[in-house]
């Protein structure tokens, strides 16, 4: 399994930790940026900057999360999705914190996973922390180097395989 990037966003819709291992696959050089004019010789598309790419990601959970319960009902749970290059997985705590991972489209469910890193990681080495803010605002984030490093030994035992 690949792990490309793990997000964690707070209630008030503010990345405040996020980490990449592998870069996401793009489809360049596929018929279909050929037929929009991104074929040789013509400039490839721009690349996101970190922020960009946290905004999207939170905005896309934030939409399938509420299509979710708008369709289905309360006691519905956006889980997952997947696309032709990659499969993001979703899980929500208590007090709104959201818990993204990026991954491979053969990984199986890792919500129980994001339960073990809020549970084991965050709670252990953020939230016992007496030094680590209560509330992250304007974007300052997880700074914690505990915690990062629990995180890269978690994914790279447990998932990296």
């Amino acid at each position: 399994m690949v792990v490309y990037s793990f997000y964690i966003f707070d209630r008030h819709a503010e990345c405040i930790y996020k980490k990449k291992w592998t870069p996401r696959p793009s489809s360049t050089g596929s018929k279909a940026n050929q037929r929009d004019g991104l074929s040789e010789g013509n400039p490839q598309p721009k690349t996101l900057s970190a922020e960009d790419d946290a905004k999207l990601i939170f905005g896309t959970v934030f939409s399938l999360r509420n299509m979710v319960r708008k369709l289905g009902g309360p006691d519905d749970n956006f889980i997952s999705y997947r696309t032709g290059h990659y499969k993001l997985h979703y899980y929500e705590t208590p007090t709104s914190l959201k818990f993204v991972m990026v991954t491979d489209t053969k990984t199986n469910n890792l919500r129980i996973v994001l339960h073990q890193i809020y549970v084991s990681l965050y709670v252990e080495y953020v939230v016992k922390n007496p030094l680590s803010p209560i509330e992250h605002p304007g974007g300052v984030g997880v700074d914690c180097e505990m915690f990062e490093l629990g995180v890269e030994q978690f994914v790279n035992a447990s998932l990296m395989t």
